[in-house]
This record gives C-alpha cells, structure tokens and sequence, in this order.
C-alpha cells in the first residue's frame, strides 16, 4: 500500500459491519450499473424492451458515493453488472474511481459479469483498474443458436472479446444457463471446451425473472441435478469444499481437473449462506433476488447529498428487513416466486 493509499484509508471511517436479522455478514454487494444492453437474450429480457429514462440512473458520481458507503459498511467484494455494464457511457471512470478502495484493501475484489461483447475494447482497462476475474454470459457454442438466444448478438465477438481478456491477464469463468431443448445437447462440448481454454465454468439454473413475450419459463427449465447426472455419464465428479463468496457450489472433474460450479436457486437454494445483496441502476436496494421488498437509496442520495449518516441509516434499515430466503418453485403447475422485473433491472 502506497503513502496516498494509506492516507486514505487513515481518513476512510470505517463503520460497523452490515448484519442482518439471520445473523448474516452481508458483505457482498451486486451493482447494477444500467438496464440497457446490446443483446436481447429469451430469458433475460423481451426483445421491444422499455428502458428507464436516464434522469432515473444513478450517476456514475452517485454510484461511486453509493458504493463507497457499502464499503465503509463492511462490503468487501463488488461485482458490476448489468445489462451489460461495459455499454454504459464513460464506465471506465467509475472502475478508476472505485479502484481506490483496492488501493487501501479496504475493498477486495472487483469484479464484473457481462456478455463479453466488449471485452475487445476494454480489457486492457479493467485489468489496470483492479479487476482480476470476470464472469461472460454464454449459453451455446453453436453460431445460429447463439444468434437465436441473443437475438442481437454475435459469437465471434464474444469469443474474441473471451481471449481478449485471457491475453489482458484476467481470468475468466463461463457463466452458461441450462435451458432444455436448448443446449442439452450441448453439455459435453462446453464442458471440453472450457478445459481446453483454460476457463472456468458454472451452470445457472433459469429463474422466474420477468415476463417473457414467446417463451415459457416452465418449458425453459433444466434442473442442474439432472444436469449433474448427465455430466457424470462422460466424468467423474466430487464435491469442493471452495468457497468464492457466491452462491456456486463447486465440483472437480477428475479427468480434466478442472472445477465446475453450480448455482441452483430452485433445486437447491443458497439462502442459508447468503452474505449479498443487489442494488438496481437506479438505487433499488433489493435485499433479496427473489423478493420484492426494496428500497430506495436514490430518494435519499438526492435528497441528502452531503449527509452519508442518513444513506448508511438507510442501508441498515434496508438489512434489518433482508428476509430469510427466496420463494422460487417450478414443481408446481403454476411458477411460484415468479418476479416481475426483468434481471436486466436487477443485475445478473
């Protein structure tokens, strides 16, 4: 730590620790930096969707100043997101100015998930910012089903945009959703290819986010557990005891060592180990991905600009009401726990 950084820190006034009422740490926050984003993916978002108004986003100032608070609170892993984060105007100020707190190790990790494509372009600028490892969204190695779950998207820019960051010194994992009649068919190849590329990979079961105009959630949904049975026809896996600060469970394949993680907020929730909460592009504290209870840290960032005692007090109310868990249900013929805002506004 250098002289300023260590100043900083001197002068930084760091507060009590974010606990919520399930005596949880919370000390892991998603940020939601814009709705927007230059892919349409089926389960993520419609293709006509209606964006916010941009009066209603937080500033890259007000996000910094937001963000900065959580970290005086106790956060220590801040993962950026979207949409697609990289397409926000100007986004690299907002890394170079949230990268001070990397400086003073007061915050530990930044980190970023995204399409990848515009990893091109700004690779190079995230790695000297202080971003080591970052999560691209990919769901298919087939061209024309990318093209179809995209909707606006390109592979060869994703893949490029994949060893862009590789070349740029960040290490990269492979988030992919299982979506039957989708890419089953699929699992094998992207197992492999992962291996060969040297890329970490988790399987993400779809969640009730959002309506959609032509697809069916139900019909989307591939349990990891039979997806977890079907990589054991090929590899022999065992269970990790690793430990990222998210909600993936881990496993190694024997024949190629590497790791492979699962999130199964259906099959199998995370809620019990939850230490993270997600705030929306325009302020929305979500305490929880799959509640709608929020609240507004935007309304009092404006209304109070120069007074971080009332945001922090708002932050902690905010915790003191994080609920135990979520209520995301497929067994039924009717999805319950389904969520009407799109993941697009929460973050991914």
């Amino acid at each position: 730590m250098n002289l300023e950084a260590q100043h900083y820190r001197d002068h930084f006034e760091v507060k009590s620790k974010l606990v919520d009422p399930f005596a949880r740490e919370i000390n892991y926050l998603r940020l939601s930096v814009t709705d927007r984003c230059d892919f349409r993916c089926l389960y993520c978002m419609s293709e006509n969707m209606q964006f916010l108004p941009k009066k209603d986003l937080l500033t890259l100032e007000e996000l910094d100043y937001m963000c900065s608070t959580f970290i005086k609170l106790g956060v220590k892993k801040l993962r950026v997101t979207g949409g697609e984060p990289l397409v926000r105007r100007d986004i690299m100020k907002f890394f170079e100015r949230i990268s001070r707190h990397l400086q003073t190790d007061l915050l530990e990790e930044l980190t970023l998930t995204t399409n990848g494509s515009q990893l091109r372009r700004f690779s190079n600028d995230l790695y000297k910012m202080g971003v080591r490892r970052v999560n691209v969204s990919l769901d298919t190695l087939n061209e024309e089903k990318f093209n179809k779950i995209t909707r606006w998207g390109r592979l060869s820019q994703v893949l490029d945009g994949i060893q862009a960051a590789q070349d740029a010194g960040l290490r990269v994992k492979i988030n992919t959703v299982a979506l039957k009649n989708f890419n089953e068919n699929e699992l094998f190849s992207i197992t492999d290819w992962c291996s060969s590329k040297n890329l970490d990979l988790t399987f993400i079961e779809v969640m009730p986010m959002g309506e959609l105009e032509q697809e069916d959630r139900k019909s989307q949904y591939w349990s990891l557990k039979d997806l977890r049975n079907k990589l054991e026809e090929n590899y022999s896996l065992y269970d990790l005891e690793e430990n990222t600060g998210g909600p993936a469970r881990y496993v190694k394949v024997k024949e190629t060592q590497q790791t492979i993680g699962f999130i199964t907020p259906l099959t199998h929730n995370f809620c019990e180990s939850c230490n993270r909460v997600r705030v929306t592009c325009t302020g929305d504290l979500f305490m929880c991905l799959g509640q709608e209870n929020n609240a507004n840290l935007r309304d009092t960032i404006r209304k109070y600009p120069k007074n971080p005692e009332r945001l922090e007090s708002a932050i902690r109310s905010a915790i003191d009401n994080k609920p135990k868990g979520h209520d995301f249900d497929y067994s039924r013929t009717d999805i319950k726990g389904q969520m009407s805002r799109h993941m697009s506004h929460t973050g991914g």
